[in-house]
């Protein structure tokens, strides 16, 4: 791991017993013999949190690591740490707000809003140097997320992580006030890997003005009463008529 990343371990180890002779066999055959080329590419590592769209009490801690297939897509594995313990926790695949508009209505309240995360200093990528990370980010502005999770393994909303995936994939989405993510959860993060999301809002100001009003910022509004908004951070209902 880059030495400028500090480790996250996950919240919790899996059911199951530990790695027999067999598997370690399996697995050093494996690295020699085959071939894992649908995952190289998957390198562009950002963390940021998740709450489950229909129980928005349901927060999580969310390791992505993204794979650039062109200029209005990315393909992200999540996990919920950055070691070699951590769980595959679930999957986002995120849209430019170009390829948004070609969905269809009904397809489109499945996909979250990026403004916030982005603006707020709330989504940061470990290791890359602040300018890189800008230039990085501008490129996701206005852009969407279709999130599902697959295991909730927990840490501070309250509820025991799960030893194994349970249930249901859940459509999860993304904040969009202050004051809706736990701040239990965001504090603990930033201190466990030195993150200063305050210097980084700071730094994104400029961003303000190509952020457009986008879709599902107030999905959950009212599930977070006392929320405040942020610049730069406006649904689309809110945001009155388009002058020419």
């Amino acid at each position: 791991m880059n030495p400028a990343i500090r480790e996250r371990r996950s919240p919790l180890s899996p059911a199951g017993e530990g790695k027999g002779a067999w598997l370690a066999a399996l697995e050093l055959g494996a690295r020699l013999l085959q071939d894992t080329t649908p995952l190289k590419g998957f390198d562009v590592y950002v963390v940021g949190f998740h709450c489950a769209r229909d129980e928005p009490g349901m927060q999580m801690e969310a390791h992505h690591y993204c794979r650039v297939v062109n200029d209005d897509l990315l393909q992200c594995v999540i996990f919920d740490g950055n070691t070699r313990e951590a769980n595959l926790i679930g999957i986002e695949y995120i849209v430019s707000e170009r390829l948004f508009g070609t969905l269809p209505d009904d397809e489109r309240g499945y996909w979250h809003p990026h403004n916030f995360e982005i603006l707020s200093g709330q989504l940061i990528a470990p290791g890359l140097p602040d300018a890189a990370e800008k230039a990085f980010l501008a490129r996701l502005v206005n852009s969407y997320g279709k999130t599902w999770h697959t295991w909730h393994t927990g840490r501070h909303d309250g509820r025991p992580g799960d030893a194994l995936p349970l249930g249901e994939p859940a459509l999860m989405w993304s904040f969009n006030r202050e004051g809706e993510c736990d701040e239990a959860l965001k504090r603990d993060r930033d201190a466990a890997m030195g993150l200063d999301p305050e210097r980084k809002r700071e730094q994104r100001r400029s961003l303000i003005g190509s952020a457009d009003p986008q879709v599902g910022v107030d999905l959950l509004r009212d599930r977070f009463p006392g929320a405040v908004p942020v610049p730069g951070v406006v649904d689309v209902a809110d945001a009155g008529p388009v002058t020419p």
